[in-house]
């Protein structure tokens, strides 16, 4: 079960957890996006308005220095300023102009009823004094009238009822939105101001022209809609935004909570909003008038809805594709792995049966796999322990027929003695298959964490993992076929060829990569050797891998690990060392004089104790010397000693 859980775990749990992650993570970098939209779209906006005051005060300085107007000025010509005045009001698009001088006299178009007190707006005043600019004033109902009455009923605009809004008792706005602008008049002495203004409620052209700026055509995913809209304090008084299909929301008035970050703190607005009848990607920014007070504010925005349903779209798309690569890659995984659980399972329900008594219990595993092999041998083992056991019990029953009493005594304790005995053997060779086994079932984890990673993207890229992880099932075949050369080397002997240790130990390293990544471990090389020498590949290999796991597992907090071989005699005989150092935990003196022993072990419930044993039988099969040398909290060195072939 532990060996199903890691080859599923991270198909089914790591994998989903992944994918969620991101799909939180880009999910809210999707909406950060559009959020990042809408204030690019605002900056338009703004720059727009900021551009029609600057166009609005350029354009009142042209008049106000031109030679016609300033030689009527200069007549007095009171019929001629205002024919003038008729004249450019309408070819600037101006609801009202007027030139006003330093006595208070008032020439406009339209005629004014009264001179309102025309002084108190600061753009005015500061026209008076010298000094040109252009503001947006927010003009009473009594100010409109007095410029004219058309202008003020232009500017009225009943309210309508708008969910979420702050509640209100008003059914109307009644105030006017001016882009205000003044210019110094100086000529022959006479000083004075020329004033114009555009009203903004109603101005459709001018919250149209915003949202072509902003919103040009194919700007926006297919459903969504671009707005624009301008605000007299909270009301709408001039926007695109529908109440329905071509009515325009005028009237209409923006949420409460908009309404206290942008008039009541004077923050600009980045985040979804309800807008009227629905949730827009929404930007505002307040308006100041001359006075530096929040009278409105300049929104842009474009529907919410279509870019979540895009949103939600691609991931529900993501989703499926992945549930359809678990579901078909998942039963792949399962069927592979019930290839070596279930003869191990096999093996180990034997292993209980022997235990108990059961010396007639065998696996006969039917599969022709390299676990399958193993079960065999295995079983021939038991076998060869049954018969001994048999051939036993008649020696000691023929030499004992003459002591009957003697006989019971003694077959109890033979007995026990064989019961014992065979247990022994059985645990060794269990101890002994699990851990060679050990190494390939690692690398073929190592694996399995790859094919985490990449299966996210396409189930084509993980065939390269896939043929690792044959190559590496077939090196448990070799691996157990060490392991009966170890029992049996008579048997099982194979020839020695002549190699290079260094050759040998650069292709070793891919076998333990994954391991020193995981691991966090820097590696250095110092491969110095020439020399070759007279060994089995596999079996050095075997010894290579012993000795760098250890070293690895010596340092779980990463460390440095060096691999070296170099020429080097020993009793005037010519030969290689091979040697392996860590800068891991280190070993006390008292624990380096056991390393070598059958069993021994220091990782306590991880180890088999036999690494190191089986390691030191095939240094010593091909007349070599191993040994080592350990300080606690600095580190351990293993070097390996082998006669150099003879040419």
């Amino acid at each position: 079960m532990r060996l199903l859980a890691i080859a599923l775990l991270p198909t089914l749990v790591v994998l989903p957890l992944f994918f969620s992650i991101t799909a939180l993570n880009w999910s809210s970098r999707f909406d950060n996006l559009l959020i990042a939209k809408v204030n690019g779209e605002l900056t338009i906006a703004q720059q727009y308005l900021s551009q029609l005051l600057e166009n609005s005060d350029l354009r009142m300085q042209a008049l106000a220095e031109s030679s016609a107007f300033v030689d009527r000025v200069v007549s007095q010509d009171r019929n001629a300023v205002l024919t003038l005045l008729d004249t450019k009001k309408s070819e600037m698009g101006l609801d009202f102009l007027y030139y006003i001088n330093a006595d208070g006299a008032v020439w406009s178009s339209p005629r004014f009823a009264d001179d309102m007190g025309l002084t108190k707006w600061p753009v005015v005043s500061q026209a008076l004094a010298g000094t040109g600019s252009a503001h947006i004033d927010i003009f009473s109902k009594f100010d409109l009238s007095q410029v004219s009455e058309s202008i003020a009923e232009k500017a009225r605009i009943d309210l309508v009822s708008t969910q979420a809004a702050v509640p209100t008792d008003r059914t109307e706005e009644t105030r006017g939105m001016v882009v205000h602008a003044a210019t110094p008049v100086v000529g022959s002495g006479r000083n004075g101001a020329l004033v114009g203004g555009v009203l903004l409620n109603r101005n459709l052209t001018f919250i149209d022209t915003i949202n072509d700026l902003v919103y040009p055509t194919a700007s926006l995913t297919e459903g969504s809609q671009g707005t624009a809209t301008l605000f007299l304090e909270d009301v709408r008084v001039s926007t695109n935004v529908r109440l329905f299909q071509d009515e325009r929301a005028l009237g209409t008035r923006v949420s409460e909570a908009v309404y206290e970050t942008v008039l009541e703190r004077g923050e600009i607005w980045l985040d979804r909003a309800f807008v009227v009848n629905d949730w827009y990607i929404s930007a505002y920014e307040p308006i100041l008038d001359s006075f530096g007070e929040r009278v409105g504010m300049l929104y842009v925005g474009f529907l919410d809805q279509p870019f979540r349903d895009a949103k939600f779209s691609t991931i529900l798309t993501f989703a499926i594709a992945f549930v359809v690569i678990i579901l078909i890659s998942v039963p792949i995984f399962l069927r592979w792995a019930r290839q070596i659980f279930a003869p191990l399972e096999r093996m180990v329900r034997t292993i209980g049966r022997v235990e108990e008594g059961d010396l007639n219990a065998r696996t006969r595993v039917e599969d022709g796999g390299e676990i399958g092999r193993v079960a065999a041998q295995m079983d021939n083992l038991l076998e060869q322990i049954q018969e001994r056991d048999r051939e036993l019990t008649r020696r000691v029953a023929a030499r004992t027929r003459d002591l009957e009493e003697a006989n019971r005594r003694l077959e109890a304790t033979s007995k026990q003695l064989v019961v014992s005995e065979k247990l022994a053997a059985v645990g060794e060779i269990a101890a002994g298959i699990a851990h060679e086994i050990n190494n390939p079932v690692q690398v073929i984890q190592g694996n399995l964490d790859v094919v985490r990673v990449q299966l996210g993207d396409e189930a084509d890229q993980i065939k390269t993992e896939l043929r690792l992880i044959d190559e590496q099932t077939h090196s448990i075949f070799l691996i157990v076929n060490k392991l009966l050369q170890f029992t049996r080397p008579d048997e099982y002997a194979e020839g020695s060829e002549e190699h290079r240790p260094a050759d040998i130990i650069t292709d070793t390293l891919p076998l333990v990569q994954h391991l020193l990544s995981k691991g966090h471990i820097d590696l250095s090389l110092e491969l110095e050797s020439i020399k070759a020498i007279s060994i089995n590949r596999t079996e050095l290999q075997q010894i290579l891998i012993n000795l760098m796991v250890n070293a690895i597992h010596a340092m779980p907090d990463g460390g440095a690990l060096t691999v070296g071989a170099l020429d080097a005699d020993r009793d005037g005989k010519n030969g290689v060392l091979v040697f392996v150092k860590d800068t891991g935990v280190g070993m006390a003196p008292e624990l380096l004089t056991r390393i070598f022993d059958p069993f021994f072990t220091t990782k306590q419930g991880e180890g088999t104790g036999l690494g190191l044993s089986i390691t030191r039988k095939l240094v010593e099969r091909y007349d070599g010397e191993i040994e080592a040398d350990s300080v606690v909290g600095h580190g351990t060195e293993f070097r390996v000693w082998f006669p150099a072939a003879v040419s």
